[in-house]
């Protein structure tokens, strides 16, 4: 077997060989402005046919890059490729002319090249040749032929027709007859090229002398080399009948059409035969001349002479069929004689046209230009004329249109620019209808989806994100989720968050926030105090996993909530040696003295930091009582000889958080027949060390304040050395005018207080102007306080005093000696709480503490408390 089949292949290889050298290389001829190439048939895989790159003036380096290649039908055999390296037109598969075109005549392989960036469509056609593969075949080895013995001489006997697929020059080419001594044979020619043979009668039969002739038929063909077929000819010699049948005309022609339906009566024939009886009696059949697709189509009734249509006719296989009809009576040594029937088919628009899709680049790009090709599709109608002439169009109301390149042959391109999100795919209806009447048509849909391109960048739902999250909240606890939408598909839709780089009071944000790449939910990553950061806002981006990737921010406003975690904390008064406070208050005090007032700050906001203040315990609540808002004590009634001296109360301040916290204060009141003269004390104080804690922001700033303050400071000290020289020389003889006090019941500015006192007042750099505070109601008599405060002043301590003596006079009569009115200033300043905690205003008392020295040489000290100009207590120091 396989010697055999490689026999066959190097047979086949020869004569391919010998093909080419006699007929050249492969042609290239130009026809209607495109390619013709010719091929002999049954060359092997890799056979060369054409250089289509040096032919289509292509840069064969760009060919695969374009995308060069052979569109076909869908289906269709690839019976040539493109070897896109170096553009080559080479044989894919073994190529059979006689499989590939059943038809005689020339066969043709249509081509449809196609080339991208920028498109270009070119038009092959590849020639298939012939080669004399196949040799003359008869239907049968032996055939019988029956000859009266009356036989005229030139007699003709139509003979059995050899077959070979074969054409042109390689099919049936002629006939030849063995020798012999009766027969001679004449070779015919067919309306369609084809040859038969007749034998003709030479000598005289004698039925007597020789029953049977045997001869020898060859069939040859034109090919190179020469190919034959035989068959042998038993010619039968019968006895004598006098009169043979005859037609009314040795061929016929009829028309019918090609949609014609079995059992349609094609002809009716009719022969005559003198004789009477048997020999009179006439059948009819097809002769040996007719091919096998004729006995296929057509039937003789062998009676009446009539031909009836037996098979479907088809006009585009075969438009004419030539019929061989024979006729004979039935008597003894019946001599047979022929016609000619000629069937012409008329053709009629039965094929609809046949719409061939191919697809190019599916799925299409939405980014892709007006005219980028989608599709090639070829139309064909196997009619003629009108009926074989088509056109083609889409459907509407779609961006796609269709032009022609060649005959029957459309792209299908785009005409305006896509969009994915708007439609994904188009379903394109292409119709295609016939000019024959009625017309055909035929409705084809081409699935183009849209590919995605990263062409929109995502979006957040929201324009921003406010978020309130509670003070004290636990760590790693979700505070919210922010989401983004992208319309793009696939990886071009896959979001991922991420948090932008920023800094949040000096910490990188990432230490307070993280958030989830994919979900976008975000976390709190530490404890959050409201009274250290009351919100902030960080960035949050979206980008996409597109190429290149598109990205969306969005502010993320976090508000911390105020949490009622802090109690009230008291600042006046504190308690001595830990334990309670004291006052003194005289016995003649009336209703409504203020004793002294319980001030407490607390670092919530809000309703949380709202102040109450009541009285929770006392010695007598008939004596006293405390403003619920500024926590003023103040006597209720006058003192009676039966109260107590001591007093003991309890003052509670409760701000107004849900729970309420509290704190309370233990005060001793002493009630005296005569205040000494000391200022009441309700100690000393100092604010919590949280709340005189500033931030770094406020450190630098008061670094820059303090640098221009120093600068200013220096400029005041320079001046008043200045003043204080140009006083002393004018003071010459006394060591200290007698002092006067400028800010008491007389209340004149106290720069005016400055100029005639005998006391050096240098305020410090970056405060105001001195401020004259008068003893209240009960204080030492005879004293004059001149305080100097800042009120923006927050952390520096300053000391002002010049020691004065007291007048000569009164020296030298102590007994007439009076307390004179003392000129006092600060000498400390306490800091201030961190205004960013503080109470409103309204509830955040402003307490300066202070220490007086009297222009005197007693060697007495005061120091006390004043809020808001006011003396509110004080003592003696010795």
């Amino acid at each position: 077997m396989g010697a055999g089949v490689r026999s066959r292949r190097g047979q086949l290889f020869l004569r391919s060989l010998l093909f080419l050298l006699l007929a050249g290389p492969p042609a290239r001829r130009p026809v209607g402005g495109q390619l013709r190439y010719a091929v002999p048939e049954e060359l092997e895989h890799g056979a060369f046919v054409a250089n289509l790159g040096e032919d289509l003036g292509l840069d064969v380096s760009t060919l695969s890059a374009r995308r060069f290649r052979i569109v076909s039908r869908a289906g269709a055999r690839q019976h040539l490729e493109v070897n896109l390296e170096n553009g080559i037109l080479f044989v894919n598969e073994r190529i059979d002319r006689e499989e590939v075109c059943e038809a005689g005549g020339t066969c043709l392989l249509h081509l449809q090249l196609l080339v991208e960036s920028p498109l270009e469509l070119y038009r092959v056609e590849v020639e298939v040749l012939d080669i004399n593969d196949h040799a003359p075949t008869f239907p049968w080895q032996e055939y019988v032929l029956e000859v009266a013995e009356s036989a005229v001489l030139g007699a003709r006997f139509p003979l059995e027709s050899a077959q070979d697929p074969d054409v042109g020059t390689n099919s049936v080419h002629t006939y030849r007859l063995s020798p012999n001594g009766f027969f001679s044979l004449e070779v015919q020619t067919r309306s369609d090229a084809s040859k038969f043979a007749e034998l003709v009668l030479e000598r005289a039969l004698d039925r007597e002398q020789q029953r049977v002739h045997r001869v020898l038929l060859t069939a040859l063909d034109g090919g190179v080399p020469e190919r034959s077929g035989t068959a042998h000819i038993l010619v039968t010699v019968l006895d004598a009948n006098d009169n043979v049948p005859a037609f009314d005309q040795p061929s016929y022609g009829v028309s019918l059409p090609e949609d014609a339906p079995p059992g349609t009566l094609v002809i009716q024939l009719n022969a005559t035969d003198l004789d009477e009886g048997p020999n009179g009696e006439i059948e009819y059949s097809f002769s040996g001349h007719a091919p096998p697709r004729v006995r296929e189509l057509f039937h003789i009734e062998p009676r009446s002479g009539q031909v009836l249509l037996k098979g479907r006719l088809d006009y585009e296989r075969a438009s004419l069929h030539e019929l061989y009809v024979q006729a004979k009576d039935r008597g003894p040594s019946a001599v047979a004689v022929h016609c000619r029937v000629l069937v012409h088919l008329l053709d009629v628009n039965d094929n609809a046209p046949e719409v061939t899709l191919t697809s190019v680049s599916t799925p299409v790009l939405e980014d892709a230009p007006p005219g980028t090709v989608i599709a090639v599709i070829s139309v064909l109608d196997r009619d003629s004329g009108d009926n074989g002439r088509v056109s083609c169009e889409v459907g509407p109301n779609v961006p796609f249109e269709l032009r022609s390149s060649f005959r029957n042959y459309y792209t299908l391109v785009t005409t305006q620019a896509l969009d994915r999100e708007v439609v994904p795919e188009y379903n394109v209806s292409i119709t295609a209808r016939d000019m024959g009447s009625p017309a055909l048509l035929t409705r084809s849909t081409l699935t183009v989806p849209v590919s995605d391109v990263n062409d929109n960048a995502p979006r957040f739902l929201q324009p921003s994100y406010s978020v309130y999250v509670m003070e004290n909240n636990a760590p790693g606890a979700s505070i919210c989720s922010v989401s983004a939408l992208d319309p793009d598909c696939q990886q071009n839709a896959y979001l991922s968050y991420s948090i932008a780089d920023g800094h949040i009071h000096g910490m990188p944000v990432g230490t307070y926030v993280s958030i989830n790449s994919d979900s976008g939910h975000m976390y709190a990553l530490r404890s959050l105090d409201y009274e250290q950061i009351r919100s902030f806002q960080i960035q949050v981006q979206a980008q996409d996993a597109g190429f290149p990737p598109l990205s969306a921010n969005v502010t993320v406003h976090i508000f911390v909530l105020d949490q009622n975690d802090n109690a009230p904390v008291i600042v006046s008064p504190l308690p001595h040696n830990g334990s309670v406070a004291t006052e003194l208050v005289p016995r003649s005090a009336r209703p409504g003295y203020l004793v002294g007032t319980v001030s407490a700050v607390d670092a919530d906001a809000g309703l949380n930091s709202r102040l109450s203040y009541q009285l929770l315990q006392a010695t007598d609540f008939t004596l006293f009582s405390v403003a619920p808002d500024t926590g003023e004590l103040r006597t209720l009634r006058s003192f009676l000889e039966q109260d107590a001296t001591r007093q003991q109360l309890v003052v509670q301040v409760r701000d107004g958080g849900q729970p309420a916290l509290s704190a309370t204060v233990s005060l001793l009141l002493s009630v005296v027949e005569t205040m000494p003269q000391t200022l009441s004390d309700f100690s000393e104080f100092s604010l919590p060390p949280e709340v005189s804690s500033s931030s770094p922001l406020t450190l630098y700033l008061l670094v820059s304040l303090g640098s221009i303050s120093f600068t200013f400071l220096l400029a005041i000290l320079i001046l008043t050395a200045i003043r204080c020289r140009g006083e002393r020389r004018s003071r010459q003889g006394d060591s200290c005018s007698p002092p006067r006090c400028h800010c008491c019941p007389g209340s004149r500015p106290a720069s005016d207080g400055l100029k005639t006192s005998n006391l050096t007042a240098q305020p410090p750099a970056g405060t105001t102007a001195a401020t004259c505070l008068d003893v209240p109601a009960g204080g030492p008599p005879g004293y004059c306080y001149k305080v100097c405060l800042g009120p923006e002043s927050a952390q520096s301590d300053f000391m002002f005093l010049k020691p004065c003596s007291p007048p000569r006079n009164n020296e030298k009569d102590p007994g007439k000696r009076s307390r004179p009115e003392q000129h006092l200033q600060v000498s400390k300043e306490v800091k201030q709480p961190n205004t960013d905690w503080m109470p409103p205003s309204t509830q955040r008392p402003t307490l300066k503490r202070y220490q007086i020295h009297p222009c005197s040489n007693s060697g007495s000290r005061w120091k006390g408390y004043v809020r808001d100009g006011e003396v509110i207590s004080n003592t003696a120091l010795n």
